[in-house]
């Protein structure tokens, strides 16, 4: 065992490289980057006159602070050793890159406050003004537009004409509308 150890902690010089592209040249920079983010640095040697609870709120910032820029950012395996099991825990942030590729779609599910302002609004005037309709008119509003019957069905039902019932419904449409206006 000792020995596997030992030659799996020596490492090879890579070969060198004449033509290194910049995206290999920037994952080098992240891996730097990423590599310096997993030390914490020692605040008590910083700052010497600290109190104790000064470096633990220091530590938990830098702790909070890796946390945001690195740890959620980051796919991982994790080895449980007791059930010999392996987790696979994904990123929390994704790339739009990643999702363009994995073709996911989103929808747009975000409303307009102010459109839902004027439709809650408008809706409340509706109310009103169908309060100050005669039961009649009421009646054949309610069957159109609410009980979602056609001009034919109320015909049919009612024995009327069906030029009449259209003839009432355009009159009191109007009337609606004058309502609505003032």
């Amino acid at each position: 065992m000792k020995k596997s150890l030992q030659c799996s902690q020596i490492r090879c010089r890579d070969p060198p490289f004449s033509d290194v592209d910049a995206t290999n040249q920037k994952s080098e920079k992240e891996e730097i980057q990423m590599a310096t983010m997993k030390r914490i640095p020692n605040y008590r040697k910083m700052y010497p006159t600290a109190s104790e609870e000064v470096i633990e709120v220091l530590r938990q910032g830098e702790r909070r602070l890796r946390y945001l820029e690195y740890d959620i950012k980051v796919e991982r395996f994790v080895l449980d050793e007791t059930k010999q099991v392996a987790f696979f825990i994904p990123s929390r942030e994704d790339s739009l890159e990643r999702l363009i590729e994995a073709e996911e779609q989103f929808v747009d599910e975000e409303i307009d406050v102010e459109d839902e302002a004027i439709n809650k609004v408008l809706i409340q005037k509706l109310r009103e003004s169908l309060k100050c309709l005669d039961s009649d008119e009421f009646d054949l509003i309610n069957a159109l537009f609410f009980q979602g019957k056609t001009v034919r069905q109320l015909s049919t039902d009612s024995s009327v004409p069906v030029m009449t019932i259209q003839d009432r419904k355009v009159r009191v449409l109007k009337k609606l509308k004058k309502i609505l206006g003032n």
